[in-house]
């Protein structure tokens, strides 16, 4: 990608962290936003090369603070996986992998139109829309790859879900939420928060178990213990009975 040269130095240019916009338009917004970068975060923890970020400034246009966009979230693969205030194109030299735009009827025209355009001429391989009110989209979850230098529409798998080829994994509706989807085995990625929840109830569940198996042994102990003594009890009974057989057999036999 061609990027302009400014005539002003790096240090000379300030690129501010914040476009003094809001998150999102309204909660639901916030947190389709929230989930879809925890749980891709999650997913891609252990991946080094792998950087997810979300509401964060993109500036693509060295020496020109206005050339920038904030997409909802983005992934973005070949890049180091460390804390960044704002990722500016010609340092990292590649360009977010995947974008996703949590859209509404007050910014379609720029989710369908500027950024479309200015994601294909960056070179983003995949262009994801999810409306969550359903305000204006039909359908609310569409997707997009780029063929060309051109985005061409996603066929769906099925009803209301797509493949991503460049993250490996399916996004799918389930009663008008978006879920990402192991294609594999059909489960639901977990954010950090619900992996953290299910960790804790499993190890909850395996400590349970861990007690009702010692439970359990302890009471095969018992049990086994029981009978020895119950054994040995009898061992003693039936020795001491001979010994009296025996006795009573002298005594009648008058044998001193």
């Amino acid at each position: 990608m061609t990027v302009s040269t400014a005539v002003t130095t790096e240090k000379q240019v300030f690129y501010p962290e914040s476009d003094g916009k809001p998150m999102a338009e309204t909660e639901v917004h916030i947190d389709a936003l929230i989930y879809l970068r925890e749980e891709l975060k999650d997913y891609f923890r252990e991946s080094p090369q792998v950087y997810v970020a979300g509401n964060m400034l993109l500036y693509y246009e060295e020496g020109n603070p206005a050339a920038c966009v904030a997409p909802d979230v983005f992934v973005v693969k070949g890049v180091a996986k460390h804390e960044r205030c704002t990722y500016k194109l010609w340092e990292e030299d590649q360009p977010p992998t995947v974008v996703f735009e949590i859209t509404s009827r007050g910014t379609r025209l720029e989710d369908l139109g500027t950024k479309r355009a200015l994601y294909a001429m960056l070179g983003v391989q995949e262009y994801f829309l999810y409306d969550p009110l359903g305000e204006y989209l039909r359908p609310p979850l569409q997707g997009f790859r780029l063929e060309g230098g051109e985005y061409q529409r996603l066929s769906s798998k099925g009803r209301d879900c797509f493949a991503s080829d460049a993250l490996g994994l399916d996004l799918q509706l389930e009663e008008g939420r978006l879920q990402v989807v192991q294609p594999a085995t059909g489960e639901r990625l977990l954010t950090p928060a619900e992996a953290q929840a299910a960790r804790r109830a499993a190890e909850a569940r395996a400590n349970q178990e861990a007690m009702a198996r010692q439970v359990a042994e302890a009471r095969a102990n018992q049990e086994a213990t029981a009978r020895q003594v119950a054994e040995t009890r009898a061992a003693q009974a039936e020795a001491e009975l001979e010994q009296l057989r025996a006795e009573l057999a002298r005594l009648r036999s008058g044998t001193p």
